[in-house]
């Protein structure tokens, strides 16, 4: 299926590109400098996030104070988290009893002492974000992951004559790296390293994300390290919160809605880009449940790019911003059937009552999902997308902009309002949702089709196709086992879409895997295989007879997302690819 061994093993050996690094030097790393001037850092951002907050009236002051304090009591009794400081209901007791709610606006006493008290709230969260980021701990996690990956796969890969056969050639290692498959102009993004600030914001389908993409950008890449958010739920283990601690990463507490906190997560992070810090931050916001790539991205900390960059242009320094998009593409994903089902729950609400346990949580589960991604040869793609400015137009390898007609742009000049560079938050508004959308469109153009999202496309459409008339909840109450799909329809179907794919890869519409290329059958068989390699109850087999079956609809409706909103199915006749019923 997957062609002569030898070549095989060869072409992996060779396939990966391991690159010169940026900065040799971590001390020169900017978030290395950043953390070094933590304390200050955080001056900072309690000044700028006072100042951008506290300019309301004395009154409307003490109204969001209250209004804070009544929702972290509520977070405290409805969900507490081993993570949460010892002393938060001493803290929030002490700022309710010194607040003065109803204030004199000629009594400069009570103002001062309600400003005291905003203070206070930004500093301790500001203490509770910023990271630290520690060169021993950053070594240490480097090479920790290279041999517990690196054992995992020899160990997984030690049976049989083939593994003899990988041991006489390469010493016994794996080529590890090889299963990360990387797309895009790397060489540009290193040098826009030394241009300015890099912000990369990569598609969210697991958990895992963040240790991934984090391996591969320092091990083959050779990316500085970025900043970037973890939720603070991770950090209720000790361990890992000392790891992710110091490693760059700052933690987001998803519970806080309030606006004091968000304003201040907002503002650290437009300070972070303004001191040169690259950063990284998933759009979506969180992991995209349905599977489908993201449409509907965040515009919070989108918009301190934004924010950053017309800073940068107000202290004349003219650094500017460049923003990467990535969209990282999985055979199958951890979290997958949990993901469908929170999906199918949130959207169908009385329609779909199933519950299921996210399965990010299970220790088992985690190791299990590695070993298969190692000893199976999967593959996880990474598809770096074209620079962009922060106003979406594309950037060179000197970090000039150009428009659609690639005349050279001053993207100054956007942020300027009789003749000098202003703050405008309707306009910066309006800019963070041009980049938004400038970000969507490249997800779907730098989408890298793999054969499984193909596969699983194809088979849950002959079945929509033959029940058109229910929507996606009566489907997925269908009984599996009873439903036959004949191996030459899908094929039929797949050769069909096949060629569609090809003609839209030359017109940049998407990109394909190696896997799309081949003849039809290695193609289908090479689908099922990846996408089942994982769930113990298969989205689609193969049976005896030849023909497919699915024993999990909402696990194939989950892969089958990853092709939606393309209108892909317009393409053929779904009605000349039938299924059988079993009675």
């Amino acid at each position: 299926m997957r062609g002569n061994v030898f070549v095989q093993i060869f072409r992996r050996k060779m396939s990966t590109k391991i690159y010169e690094s940026v900065y040799p030097n971590i001390a020169d790393w900017p978030i290395f400098k950043l953390s070094e001037d933590r304390a200050n850092f955080i001056n900072e951002i309690n000044q700028a996030a006072f100042e951008r907050i506290g300019k309301q009236s004395p009154q409307k002051v003490a109204d969001l104070i209250a209004t804070v304090v009544f929702q972290e009591r509520n977070r405290m009794r409805e969900m507490p988290w081993k993570v949460d400081p010892p002393n938060d209901a001493q803290f929030w007791s002490k700022i309710n009893k010194r607040l003065i709610r109803e204030i004199d606006p000629k009594n400069q006493s009570e103002i001062e002492n309600n400003e005291k008290l905003l203070k206070q709230i930004i500093n301790r969260y500001s203490e509770e974000i910023v990271s630290n980021f520690k060169i021993p701990t950053f070594e240490f996690a480097r090479k920790f992951l290279t041999v517990f990956f690196s054992r995992i796969l020899n160990s997984a890969s030690a049976q049989g004559f083939f593994s003899s056969i990988r041991r006489l050639l390469f010493g016994g290692k794996l080529q590890l790296l090889d299963r990360f498959k990387v797309h895009g102009d790397i060489e540009h993004i290193q040098e826009l390293f030394k241009k300015g600030t890099v912000v990369i914001v990569p598609t969210h389908f697991s958990n895992l994300d963040s240790i991934l993409l984090g391996f591969v950008m320092d091990q083959v890449l050779k990316f500085p390290a970025f900043s970037y958010g973890a939720g603070l739920n991770l950090f209720n283990s000790g361990a890992v919160a000392y790891f992710m601690n110091r490693l760059g990463a700052y933690r987001v507490d998803r519970r806080k809605k309030n606006s004091v906190y968000l304003e201040t997560l907002k503002t650290m992070s437009s300070l972070s880009i303004q001191r040169g810090t690259n950063s990284l931050f998933f759009p979506g916001g969180t992991r995209s449940r349905s599977g489908a790539l993201e449409r509907r991205l965040k515009m919070g900390l989108l918009g301190t790019a934004i924010d950053a960059q017309r800073a940068n242009f107000q202290k004349d320094t003219n650094t500017k911003i460049f923003i990467v998009p990535l969209v990282m593409s999985y055979h199958f994903v951890l979290e997958g059937q949990s993901l469908i089902e929170q999906s199918l729950r949130t959207e169908g609400k009385e329609k779909y009552t199933k519950v299921v346990n996210d399965e990010f949580y299970s220790i088992r589960s985690v190791a299990k999902y590695i070993w298969n991604f190692l000893s199976d040869e999967s593959e996880i793609t990474l598809s770096f997308g074209k620079p962009m400015d922060v106003m979406g137009n594309f950037v060179d390898t000197e970090g000039k902009s150009f428009d659609r007609y690639q005349n050279e742009l001053d993207i100054k000049e956007y942020f300027i309002s009789n003749s000098i560079v202003t703050n405008n938050l309707q306009r910066e508004t309006e800019y963070t949702k041009i980049l938004s959308d400038k970000i969507v469109d490249r997800y779907f153009k730098e989408n890298v089709v793999l054969s499984s999202h193909l596969i699983a496309f194809v088979v849950f459409k002959i079945l929509q196709n033959h029940y058109h008339k229910l929507d996606i909840y009566g489907i997925l109450r269908l009984p599996a086992d009873d439903y036959i799909f004949p191996y030459e329809n899908v094929k039929g179907a797949v050769l069909a879409l096949q060629n569609v794919l090809l003609t839209w890869q030359k017109e940049e519409k998407l990109k394909l895997s190696e896997q799309i290329y081949w003849n039809i059958d290695e193609l289908i068989k090479n689908g099922i295989a990846e996408m089942g390699i994982y769930h113990l109850i298969k989205p689609i087999e193969i049976k005896e007879n030849g023909d497919l079956a699915s024993d999990n609809f909402a696990l194939l409706f989950f892969y089958h997302n990853r092709l939606m909103n393309y209108d892909l199915e317009k393409t053929i006749n779904w009605d000349n690819f039938k299924l059988i019923i079993n009675n």
